[in-house]
């Protein structure tokens, strides 16, 4: 007989195996951990969603003094469509307007700085964030000193003969365009950025082995590989681009109000909170109709 069968063990009893854990005992945990953001989502988010859908649904005749009553009138929607659907219509084409501007500098820039800045990539991403240390409305007033009348931009756009003796850029649609543009690139740079950071520069190599021109490359290489984030610079930018009112109040006149300035007039000023809220859900809905569709053609043309 073997030694080991002579020596006791601690308990007199021999060793078991420890039990198996049971099975679901952890199932409800990433739940629990979800838990916080869900709750926060709900209670800043979702209730001041359906505060404001039933603020679109009150009685247009209330007000603050008299109440507001819940009287189910969708008929505030066409009523408030009907009389500023040019503020609509501005508000998408100036936004479209400042990310055709943007995506014209910004994705060279992240290109650039991707592939090509070497030790200067941060002093670079510094410089694109930097504005953002500040306040929106500062940032926005100190373009309102670039294109005042007697700025040194509009001085040197006279001298070669690009703007009339009288002609002007403040308080026109280019400034509001430019405002846009201005204060919303970061948003499409820095996802564009972390996209072209990860191409393989050999692939880029073996595209021109193959005979492949510039163009070719780009459209078949490059541009595939910066396409995520490309959708969600594009959509950063422009969402809150076409919802801004900042930039049409300080750089333009009532004749290029978006329809921001129409919403923060109606819940501000006028104090209709009907219409306001309308306005609100119109424009949600109008950006998030405008947002499917882009993905879905980007979806598709990623895909080929």
């Amino acid at each position: 007989m073997s030694a080991l069968a002579h020596v006791p063990t601690g308990s007199g009893r021999s060793a078991s195996p420890p039990p198996a854990a049971r099975p679901g005992r952890h199932r409800f945990l990433p739940y629990l951990l979800l838990l916080p953001g869900a709750a926060w989502l709900f209670l800043f988010f979702a209730v001041p969603i359906l505060q404001l859908a039933a603020a679109s649904l009150y009685d247009p005749e209330g007000s603050l003094s008299t109440g507001y009553a819940l009287t189910w009138a969708f008929g505030n929607y066409p009523t408030a469509l009907q009389a500023y659907w040019p503020q609509f219509g501005r508000s998408f084409l100036y936004a479209g307007i400042a990310l055709v501007l943007a995506l014209l500098m910004g994705y060279p820039l992240a290109y650039a700085i991707a592939q090509k800045a070497g030790r200067w990539k941060n002093l670079l991403l510094v410089c694109v964030i930097a504005p953002m240390f500040t306040s929106f409305l500062v940032r926005t007033l100190a373009w309102k000193t670039i294109l005042s009348d007697n700025g040194w931009l509009v001085g040197l756009l006279r001298d070669v003969h690009l703007l009339g003796p009288d002609g002007r850029l403040l308080a026109t649609p280019v400034a509001v365009v430019l405002g846009l543009t201005y204060n919303f690139l970061p948003f499409l740079v820095l996802p564009l950025y972390a996209s072209l950071e990860r191409l393989d520069y050999r692939l880029l190599e073996a595209s021109s082995d193959l005979y492949a021109n510039p163009l070719k490359t780009f459209r078949r290489v490059t541009l595939p590989v910066s396409m995520p984030g490309l959708i969600a610079g594009t959509l950063l930018f422009f969402i809150p681009a076409t919802g801004d009112y900042i930039n049409a109040e300080l750089l333009g006149t009532p004749n290029q109000y978006m329809i921001g300035n129409v919403i923060d007039s109606a819940f501000l000023v006028r104090l209709d909170y009907p219409q306001g809220a309308a306005l609100s859900f119109l424009l949600m809905s109008a950006i998030l109709a405008v947002v499917f569709v882009y993905l879905r053609r980007a979806g598709t043309e990623e895909v080929l």
